[in-house]
C-alpha cells in the first residue's frame, strides 16, 4: 500500500514539471534506444551472416595451403619429416608457388578415393580487378572464375541470358555472366541489350574481351549500392564471373592455392576432414615451407557469430556512457527537486513521517523517473534497430529479448542508484530546519 502511494506521489511530482522531467529522462531515452538499436542490428546481422554461409553449405569443406611453423620442421636420418599441427605464421611468411598447389591430378584422386562422400568440387580463380567498358561507358569488375562445382554450391539467380554450357567451362571461351549492376552502369539496366555484346576489360595493362552470355541477381551489391549511396556517388565494383579454364589460361596457373568439397549428403564432416587432411599428406609430406588443411564454413561461422557478438557488445557498452550521463542528470536533478520541496519535506516528517518512508519516497520517484524513460528508450531503440536492419542493411529484424529485458532491469538500477543519496539526504532533514527553510 505504501508502495503504491509512493508511486501516485511519483507521478504527481513528474507531471507537475513535465519540461524538466522529460529533459532528465532524455538521457535516459538516448542511452537505452541506442543500446537497443545495436543490439538489433547486431542480432540481425549475424542471422542474416549466418543463414548465408548455411546456404553456402555450411558442412562444405574448406581446402587450403597452410604454411608451416618453424618447430614443425623435423629433421630425420630417412629425410625431411613434419610433425604436428600446422598453424598460420606472421614471421617469415612465405608466398606459395606453383610447385606448391593442389593440381587437378590430386583433386581427381581425392574424389576417387572417396565417391561416396564428395558430390562436387567447387574451384575458383582470381584475375583480379579491372574496368569493363563499352562506348565510354564503364563499370568496376572483379574477374573470377569459377567451375561448375562453383555454381553447385554458389547458385547464380539469373535474370537475363544464360549459365554457361559445358563447352564453355571445357574450352574455356572468353565468355561471361555479369550482375545487374554492372549493366545498370554500362547499358543503362537494358539485360537484353547486354546478352550477347562484347565488351572489353582493361586489367592489369592488358585489354581482354568478353562475350556476355548472362545477367544474374547480386543482392549482396544492392546492399552495397544502398550504403554506398548514403556516403558517396562513387560506381559499386561486382563480380563478373568467367569459365575456370579462361581464368587460369590468363593467369598461366596450372594450379589452386585452395578450393572447396561439396560434401554428399549424410557425410561426417568432422571425419571426413581428418581423412582430407591424411590424403595430402601424402603430397607434401617433402615440402618444407607448406602443408595442408581442412576446415568446415560451420567453423567459420561460429567465428564470424563470435566477433559480431563482441563487437557488438563492446559497442553496445560505450553507447551505455549515455546511460552514466543520464543517471547523474537524475541524481541532479533530483537534489534540485528536493531543496524545492524542503517544506512539504518537513511537514511529512511533522506529522509522523519515519527517515524510511521520506527515503523510500523519493527512491521510488527516480525509479519512476528512469522507468519511464526506460519504456520510451526500447520504443525509440526497436523503431531504429528495425530501421536499420530491415531499410538500410536489407536484412530481417530480430530484437533480443534478452537486450530489452536487461535494459529495464538497468534503467530500474539506475534510478535506485542515483536516487539513493537524494533520498537518503531527504530523510536525514531535521524537520524544524526544514520547516523554516524559505
Amino acid at each position: 500500500m505504501i508502495i503504491g502511494e509512493n508511486i501516485v506521489l511519483a507521478i504527481t511530482a513528474l507531471l507537475s514539471n513535465k519540461m524538466r522531467s522529460l529533459l532528465t529522462m532524455l538521457g535516459i531515452i538516448i542511452g537505452i534506444s541506442s543500446v537497443i538499436a545495436i543490439m538489433t542490428v547486431g542480432e540481425s546481422l549475424t542471422n542474416s551472416i549466418t543463414s548465408q554461409m548455411q546456404a553456402m553449405g555450411a558442412n562444405n569443406i574448406t581446402v587450403l595451403l597452410k604454411q608451416r611453423e618453424e618447430d614443425e620442421r623435423v629433421l630425420s636420418a630417412a629425410g625431411t619429416q613434419f610433425g604436428g599441427g600446422m598453424q598460420m605464421t606472421t614471421t617469415n611468411t612465405k608466398t606459395p608457388e606453383e610447385i606448391d598447389y593442389f593440381t587437378d591430378e590430386m583433386i581427381k584422386n581425392l574424389c576417387d578415393t572417396y565417391p561416396d562422400l564428395i558430390y562436387a568440387i567447387s574451384a575458383s580463380e582470381s584475375v583480379g580487378r579491372g574496368e569493363a567498358a563499352i562506348d565510354n561507358e564503364t563499370a568496376g569488375v572483379d574477374i573470377l572464375g569459377a567451375n561448375v562445382g562453383y555454381f553447385i554450391s554458389n547458385e547464380l539467380d539469373i535474370l537475363a541470358g544464360n549459365m554457361f554450357t559445358a563447352r564453355d567451362f571445357e574450352e574455356g571461351r572468353n565468355v561471361t555472366i555479369i550482375s545487374e549492376k554492372a549493366v545498370e552502369y554500362i547499358f543503362d539496366g537494358d539485360m537484353n541489350e547486354a546478352v550477347g555484346s562484347e565488351i572489353e576489360v582493361s586489367i592489369n595493362g592488358k585489354y581482354i574481351k568478353y562475350t556476355i552470355i548472362g545477367v544474374y541477381k547480386d543482392e549482396q551489391a544492392q546492399n552495397m549500392a544502398i550504403m554506398m549511396g548514403m556516403f558517396s556517388n562513387s560506381k559499386l565494383v561486382t563480380t563478373m564471373y568467367i569459365p575456370l579454364i579462361t581464368a587460369m589460361d590468363q593467369n598461366n596457373s596450372t594450379g589452386y592455392r585452395t578450393f572447396n568439397i561439396v560434401t554428399a549428403p549424410d557425410t561426417d564432416t568432422n571425419t571426413f576432414i581428418g581423412q582430407v587432411e591424411r590424403f595430402f599428406e601424402a603430397y607434401y609430406r617433402t615440402n618444407r615451407d607448406f602443408g595442408v588443411s581442412a576446415l568446415t564454413l560451420e567453423s567459420v561461422v561460429s567465428i564470424m557469430t563470435e566477433m559480431l557478438s563482441q563487437i557488438t557488445t563492446a559497442i553496445s557498452v560505450v553507447a551505455g556512457i549515455a546511460l552514466l550521463v543520464g543517471g547523474i542528470g537524475v541524481m541532479n536533478i533530483m537534489l534540485v527537486s528536493i531543496t524545492e520541496r524542503t517544506k512539504e519535506i518537513g511537514t511529512r516528517k511533522a506529522l509522523g513521517a519515519t527517515n524510511t518512508s521520506i527515503r523510500i519516497q523519493f527512491i521510488v520517484e527516480a525509479i519512476i523517473m528512469c522507468l519511464i524513460g526506460g519504456i520510451f528508450g526500447i520504443i525509440l531503440g526497436l523503431i531504429m534497430g528495425n530501421f536499420a536492419s530491415e531499410v538500410l542493411l536489407d536484412s530481417p529484424a530480430k530484437a533480443s529479448i534478452s537486450s530489452i529485458l536487461i535494459a529495464i532491469s538497468f534503467s530500474m538500477t539506475i534510478g535506485l542508484f542515483f536516487g539513493y543519496y537524494p533520498a537518503n539526504k531527504a530523510a536525514k532533514m531535521n524537520p524544524i530546519d526544514a520547516l523554516r527553510y524559505e
